[in-house]
């Protein structure tokens, strides 16, 4: 029987405010407060809101039968808790029904896993400490930022204790492989992958509302008719789709809801199922290893991570950025933790990005910058102000090796109050023992005689 999993993702960064070079030292608010407000408040009316409903009437008027995978980083939560929080009391709805899976990521739709493994596993642990407390679920598979992926991520993902991770079914890593099947990572076999079928995925985000496209108008019995008919050992398709191609990029008047509502129908007729990643994993095991010796992504037609890391703009920002991290985890200021993590968001450096292919002009209508050179000005003056109060707290002077030192000695520390605490948990535990009364079997005298009075 084949298996329909989709995926949708959802994340919306901090949008800085237009920041100039004399406001460094003087401003330490970066945001655009307006922009991000007005920006999630008509995505969610325009996307987030119909699509939390259309899924829940799929999931209701099929019995159950139809389930997905939601992604959504701890900067969307947050905004949408302040501006929209009626959508967070419908994903809890859908998460409630129990055919609704939640993905961990990193917090702030970071590159951490380029740049910083320690900062990667902080923002994974960030990230499902929200979903938890959110959902009550805690991720059991993971899907990185653009779903970027490559042979050590994989590892640091595994070691993490995941059971799947889902990524990009990228031609140039597959060759004649085909995405729809899990594999498993070469460098870490535990760790199960789940892989994009990209022209499935692309003819409803692009070709949906192309009137030049051979195939206009996608129907839904149309679809699942091509789903059905590839060849019987490909069992598990992967359609993954950021949720503002619903509503937001493909608006309703297109028919793209009624689209996505007559799916689980002609899904039975064809005897195809729903699937969620973490069921993927756990049912279907894997036809091999996929060795990724360099990272991938979903983004653009190369599909690696050149819009983030492509030009010397961005690779500076990013060697900026990171410089600080282990300075920024020693502090306690929680404004200037707050700001690390709005500061990584990987928008930032899209901004950034002058690439001058078909995909150029994709990059720019994402921007809310005149150019990438405005970005990085913009970005890089922020950066300069946050610099300053971090090394107001550690300052430049002290060495890396004394850091690491201080660094040191904290984490021991915290391994002996953890050592210490389980001794005195373990004492207690032997106190409370010690302190039941213990009954002690009293003999009867067998057939005493009494004593006359006055003698002993």
């Amino acid at each position: 029987m084949k298996n329909i999993c989709f995926y949708f993702q959802i994340h919306q960064p901090f949008r800085l405010k237009r920041y100039r070079f004399f406001d460094i030292g003087n401003d330490h608010y970066y945001y655009d407060d307006f922009t991000n407000d007005d920006i999630i408040t008509r995505i969610a009316e325009h996307s987030y809101m119909p699509m939390a409903d259309t899924l829940l009437h799929m999931i209701e008027h099929s019995g159950g039968a139809f389930k997905c995978a939601i992604s959504i980083t701890g900067t969307a939560v947050e905004q949408l808790q302040q501006y929209v929080p009626e959508f967070i009391d419908k994903l809890k709805a859908l998460v409630a029904t129990g055919c609704v899976e939640i993905l961990s990521e990193t917090y702030s739709h970071s590159l951490a896993s380029l740049r910083d493994p320690e900062e990667f596993i902080r923002q994974v642990h960030s990230h499902d400490k929200l979903v938890s407390n959110l959902f009550g679920k805690k991720p059991v598979v993971f899907r990185n930022t653009e779903l970027i992926y490559d042979d050590d991520i994989a590892t640091i993902v595994a070691s993490m204790g995941f059971k799947g991770m889902i990524t990009e079914g990228a031609k140039h890593i597959l060759g004649w492989k085909s995405p729809n099947f899990v594999y498993s990572a070469a460098s870490a076999p535990s760790l199960k992958l789940m892989l994009k079928n990209d022209k499935l995925s692309d003819d409803i985000s692009r070709n949906f509302n192309n009137h030049e496209w051979s195939e206009y108008p996608l129907t839904a019995d149309k679809y699942v008719d091509w789903i059905a008919s590839l060849p019987e050992e490909q069992q598990l398709v992967n359609i993954f789709l950021s949720m503002e191609t619903f509503g937001e990029f493909l608006p309703s008047y297109t028919g793209i809801f009624d689209f996505l509502k007559a799916l689980p129908r002609f899904a039975a007729e064809r005897k195809i199922s729903f699937i969620t990643p973490c069921e993927a994993c756990e049912k279907m095991k894997s036809v091999g290893e996929l060795a990724v010796p360099y990272p991938m992504s979903w983004a653009d037609e190369a599909r690696d991570v050149s819009a983030w890391t492509g030009n010397d703009l961005q690779r500076e920002a990013l060697d900026k950025l990171y410089s600080v991290a282990e300075r920024v985890n020693l502090t306690t200021d929680r404004r200037l933790k707050q700001d690390w993590e709005y500061l990584q968001s990987s928008d930032h450096f899209f901004y950034m990005s002058t690439k001058h292919m078909a995909d150029g002009a994709a990059h720019a209508s994402f921007s809310p910058y005149d150019s990438p050179y405005a970005a990085f000005t913009n970005y890089m003056n922020v950066l300069a102000d946050f610099l300053v109060r971090v090394r107001e707290q550690y300052p430049m002077e002290i060495e890396n090796e004394e850091l690491n030192s201080l660094l040191l000695t904290i984490r021991n520390q915290a391994q002996e109050i953890d050592t210490l605490n389980k001794e005195v948990k373990q004492l207690r535990a032997n106190i409370l023992s010690a302190e039941e009364p213990v009954e002690v079997p009293v003999k009867k005298a067998a057939c005493s005689k009494k004593a006359p009075k006055g003698k002993k």
